[in-house]
């Protein structure tokens, strides 16, 4: 399912109401309904606006709000990671100058701890289970049923998988930890050599960012609990899940730069 596909909205309509208000009035001599101006605003531009009805927004415009402003983080999070990862191939590649003026080549490879493939497979199934989760809330039969009040079945259906995803989360976070534990303890720490500084700075930067898409899984978890309008959890749901898979694919990216550049 693209990011911007269709969605499937509970109860409250896509486009908001604006318009105008109408008070019956008595039928006296075949008068009709007596209309009255907007809510908020006459018509005489004192509140800046043009006197026209507001169109309230709906349920896929927040969605679409929400999208666009996540997409903006998660580029600069990705701009930031290209520097660094353009900074550790140059400085594989390149050395530092000595008190006399001569590069030093002072780059010592580094083995990459073989836990780092399980990690790797375990935010994969988080992002399959996360996915699994979204697309629930979505679900069009599921949505009819909370429109008609007969339960809440996209609830039933998400939350399991949502929990899920969060113990996947934690226990890639548990991986990474014990990736560096064997690292010290081969004698490799952060001040080591350019190659271990490297290291420690892009997985841990990546663990600091995937600990924030952990607290936005217990937000769109609580959401999902909670009575909350469907609407509202299809939307920490759905902004949950995309940051998830964005995570994903940031560590695919520097899982590979360490694995190639030695």
């Amino acid at each position: 399912m693209s990011m911007f596909s269709s969605i499937t909205f509970y109860g409250r309509s896509t486009f908001g109401s604006g318009a105008t208000r109408t008070k019956d009035a008595p039928q006296i001599g075949g008068r009709g309904p007596h209309v009255l101006p907007p809510t908020g605003g006459h018509g005489g531009g004192d509140d800046g606006s043009d006197g026209r009805p507001h169109r309230r927004t709906g349920p896929r415009e927040r969605l679409n709000r929400c999208r666009m402003g996540l997409l903006l983080a998660v580029g600069s999070i990705f701009m930031l990671f290209l520097v660094l990862s353009v900074a550790f191939i140059l400085r594989q590649a390149g050395g530092r100058m000595d008190a006399t003026g001569k590069l030093i080549h002072d780059w010592k490879p580094l083995t990459i701890p073989a836990i780092l493939w399980l990690n790797t497979a375990v935010l994969l199934v988080s992002s399959v289970t996360i996915e699994i989760a979204r697309r629930q809330n979505f679900n069009e039969a599921w949505v009819m049923e909370e429109w008609l009040g007969l339960g809440r079945p996209t609830r039933a259906a998400s939350l399991p998988w949502l929990v899920t995803t969060i113990l996947l989360g934690i226990g890639f976070l548990i991986g990474q930890q014990k990736a560096w534990q064997q690292l010290m303890s081969q004698g490799t720490f952060v001040s080591g050599n350019p190659s271990s500084t490297f290291f420690f700075m892009l997985t841990g930067g990546h663990a600091i960012h995937l600990m924030v898409g952990i607290i936005a899984l217990l937000w769109a978890g609580v959401s999902a609990f909670s009575a909350r309008p469907l609407e509202s959890r299809q939307i920490a749901t759905d902004i949950t899940a995309w940051y998830w898979h964005s995570m994903g694919v940031l560590w695919l990216c520097l899982f590979g730069v360490l694995s190639l550049v030695k």
